[in-house]
């Protein structure tokens, strides 16, 4: 019998890609919209007034592809953008009723997703692996 495979780095990619390919078609024919745009609306909601500057850094982006999110967000009527009440140049983001109606068509695509990871992972695999993802979502590599 061979050993398991432990190149992680290539395990998370990949795992990455198979999870966010499927999401973003279940996703879209559920709410209409990715698994990417659902990470944003997300950090919107639970952040209201929320700078593309801090989207960014909560969503692990750079600024330029946040502008690209935000700007299809925008356009589908998600999200609004703001004046930024004390930075003339800056803009804050803010969810709209459709954003949050998305949200709300998206919620039982989530729960599917955590129940099949539940039941593949089993419940102690699915809270170490959920553990072990936010550590390294916040890791700082030297």
């Amino acid at each position: 019998m061979s050993e398991p495979d432990q190149r992680l780095y290539f395990l998370l990619q990949r795992a990455a890609h198979q999870l966010r390919t499927a999401s973003d078609r279940r996703l879209l024919a559920t709410a209409g919209i990715t698994t990417a745009q659902l990470g944003a609306l997300y950090a919107v909601r639970d952040e209201p007034g929320i700078t593309q500057q801090r989207l960014a850094h909560a969503l692990g982006l750079r600024e330029s592809a946040v502008t690209g999110l935000v700007g299809r967000l925008t356009a589908a009527g998600l999200i609004v953008k703001r004046a930024h009440p004390r930075e003339h140049r800056a803009v804050v983001l803010e969810l709209t009723d459709g954003g949050a109606a998305a949200l709300d068509a998206a919620q039982p695509e989530v729960d599917r997703f955590n129940a099949e990871a539940r039941a593949l992972l089993g419940e102690e695999g699915f809270t170490r692996t959920a553990a072990a993802m936010r550590t390294l979502a916040h890791w700082e590599s030297p």
